[in-house]
């Protein structure tokens, strides 16, 4: 994901992200946002919600530990979740499936060495 994206979502969900620039001894998140520009307007709307719960539960706030795309869907492993924000996680990685992960636009899991979710646009690019 492009810097001024991740440095945005960071700004934006402070508590969530809280450990975005703590070393890799301590989280994934040192690493950033790993995946397409495609999925920030997904990653950001999971992001309000789970900092929306994390507002009304500050002592105990849910925090990203690390946020990629693997086998062409979004991931988003966090600590200190309990089974409404699981479940919430999980509509939104299944959710990514449909939408391409480079531009946003629809798409569809291609399983073409890589494993990822396109739309048609950009698998035609990535094919060449």
């Amino acid at each position: 994901m492009r810097a001024d994206l991740d440095k945005k979502l960071v700004a934006d969900f402070p508590m969530l992200y809280r450990d975005r620039y703590a070393s890799m001894q301590q989280t994934a998140m040192c690493w950033g946002f790993d995946c397409g520009d495609g999925w920030e307007p997904l990653i950001r709307e999971l992001s309000e919600k789970i900092e929306a719960y994390n507002n009304e539960h500050p002592d105990n706030p849910v925090v990203a530990a690390q946020v990629k795309e693997k086998f062409g869907g979004l991931r988003f492993y966090v600590d200190g979740a309990i089974k409404k924000i699981l479940d919430l996680i999980q509509e939104y990685e299944e959710r990514s499936e449909k939408i391409c992960e480079q531009c946003g636009k629809s798409g569809k899991l291609r399983d073409k060495g890589w494993m990822r979710t396109l739309c048609d646009e950009c698998h035609k690019r990535r094919d060449g």
